[in-house]
């Protein structure tokens, strides 16, 4: 009988999109700044350190994607808190508008990046990673424009990114449960 693989996948995507959509309903202006204070926590918990251990375990899967994609993205949400913690505490400048569009621009880069590896896979994890690129690119321009209706738009984009990334997580849980497709990928 072969031995069966744990599929660390749903563990990330669920990190993921749920600190995503957090995230960006502040951004789409359905939630409060003080939201923040629920949105941090997830980020170093759920969205950071649930998405770096599933990297782990995609590692011991031998599977280069999601090992960099889910550490990758775990780190993005460390660094996250990181760059709105530490300026509050005193030890690191508030970065400029600017800084903030780099961070995001660079990001927008990598996930592009990442994005042409999932050509050959699921068609929900390839519209996962566009509009995660797309949403990182439009959040830097309206950090560096300082146009709020820019971050709302990208606010409602994080939203839908987000959801797809846990729908994609419950059809894998589903499907391998039910050893059929009970939900398209």
């Amino acid at each position: 009988m072969a031995e069966k693989h744990l599929n660390p996948a749903p563990l990330g995507l669920m990190g993921f999109g749920f600190t995503t959509i957090l995230l960006n309903l502040i951004n789409a202006g359905l939630l409060s700044s003080d939201a923040l204070g629920i949105i941090l926590p997830m980020g170093i918990f759920y969205g950071g350190l649930a998405q770096i251990i599933a990297g782990l375990l995609e590692a011991k899967n031998r599977n280069t994607f999601g090992t960099t994609a889910f550490t990758s993205y775990g780190l993005f949400w460390w660094s996250f808190v990181a760059v709105l913690v530490l300026p509050s505490l005193g030890l690191v400048p508030k970065p400029s508008a600017v800084a903030v569009a780099s961070y995001l621009l660079a990001w927008g880069i990598f996930t592009a990046l990442m994005t042409t590896a999932t050509l050959k896979g699921p068609k929900a994890l390839q519209v996962v990673f566009i509009t995660l690129s797309v949403l990182f690119f439009i959040l830097a321009l309206g950090e560096l424009t300082g146009i709020p209706e820019i971050t709302i738009i990208g606010g409602y984009g994080g939203i839908f990114c987000g959801s797809l990334a846990i729908y994609l997580a419950i059809a894998d849980i589903l499907n391998e449960t039910y050893a059929k497709i009970v939900l398209p990928v």
